[in-house]
């Protein structure tokens, strides 16, 4: 691999230009060597003011050019499997955004085409490499709480999405949840044995109408012993609500809400702190520099990558026994969703 890796990006929308706006500003040994965007018109302005060429309406243009080493996937979720194959058989290297699809089998397919082919394939979930995240994960990792006892993950967004993007979703805790998801494998070191999840519509009735759900408790059991609980809404009406609490033997780790500042104001009506930071591209603005980064790395340094195909399935695995769990009101073991998908 020369020093300098040539990249495709393959969906020009929000998280898209986000990936192509921190590659430009970041990584100056990385070249952004073409956009493919549909429609063409969503993606042609940005690429244009950021002097960016080649823009085009079908992907495989860029996939096909042997100059290109990897590509990031950032199109819609019900592309990213397809897309997966071709630039696999293609020789690129991969970034892809979750969940690589919603249907296991697709996922696996996708999984065993980077296999033959033998590329790198990195899954976007970037909360992992928050620094406030990855510091408590490494605590936990080394000991400092001792056994693991309880994980806490509170996860609330400032507001509800759209009922026409609820439609095409997959559902909360494929959409929403399934970061919560990997971050409980990631913080935890272990895998999820069982699930029990509960939901109700308490944001807007038309998420309801729409089949699913926008307020959730998800009970985790891990193969470790330890237990979890995660806690999802769709609106916290004082912004993006993220904190975690990793308990054990010896003590424990939590990492607060972000603010813009730690500016607390205290007088003799009140101690007032700010609200946290609004959302996601906020909230996670380095996280996402620094998944690209490792990207990046693990394809010039020919290493793993840190977020592989299989950390993509699990989440996916987890979300399909929760939907399951809220629908028959039961704990459903996760070993019961892989016999069923042949996964064991």
């Amino acid at each position: 691999m020369n020093q300098q890796i040539n990249v495709a990006l393959i969906g020009a929308g929000r998280i898209g230009k986000l990936h192509g706006d921190n590659l430009l500003a970041h990584f100056p040994q990385v070249k952004l060597t073409g956009v493919a965007s549909v429609p063409l018109e969503a993606g042609a302005e940005w690429a244009s003011q950021k002097g960016i060429q080649r823009i085009t309406d079908n992907y495989k243009e860029l996939i096909d050019d042997p100059t290109i080493d990897a590509v990031l996937i950032c199109s819609s979720t019900d592309t990213h499997a397809e897309i997966i194959i071709e630039a696999a058989k293609a020789g690129k290297h991969i970034f892809c955004e979750k969940p690589i699809a919603t249907s296991v089998p697709r996922i696996m397919e996708a999984l065993e085409a980077v296999k033959q082919a033998g590329v790198k394939l990195q899954v976007g979930f970037n909360r992992r490499f928050d620094p406030h995240f990855a510091k408590a994960q490494e605590m936990v990792a080394n000991g400092d709480i001792g056994d693991l006892h309880i994980l806490r993950i509170t996860s609330r967004d400032p507001e509800a999405p759209p009922v026409e993007y609820v439609k095409v979703s997959g559902g909360m805790f494929l959409d929403m949840t399934i970061h919560d998801f990997d971050m409980a494998r990631f913080l935890s070191g272990s895998e999820v044995e069982e699930v029990y999840a509960t939901g109700a519509v308490l944001v807007d009735p038309a998420i309801g109408e729409a089949g699913d759900i926008d307020t959730a408790i998800i009970q985790l059991k891990f193969k470790s012993g330890a237990i979890g609980t995660i806690d999802n809404s769709r609106r916290a009406a004082y912004g993006y609500d993220q904190r975690i609490e990793v308990f054990g033997s010896k003590g424990q780790v939590a990492v607060a809400n972000v603010t813009e500042s730690n500016t607390v104001l205290s007088n003799g009506e009140a101690v007032v702190s700010e609200k946290p930071q609004y959302f996601f591209l906020q909230r996670y603005q380095q996280s996402f520099v620094r998944e690209l980064k490792a990207f990046f790395e693990a394809v010039m340094d020919d290493k793993p990558t840190p977020v592989t195909g299989q950390d993509g399935l699990e989440p996916v695995l987890i979300a399909m026994a929760a939907n399951r769990s809220v629908k028959e009101n039961r704990p459903v073991p996760l070993d019961e969703i892989r016999k069923e998908l042949n996964l064991l």
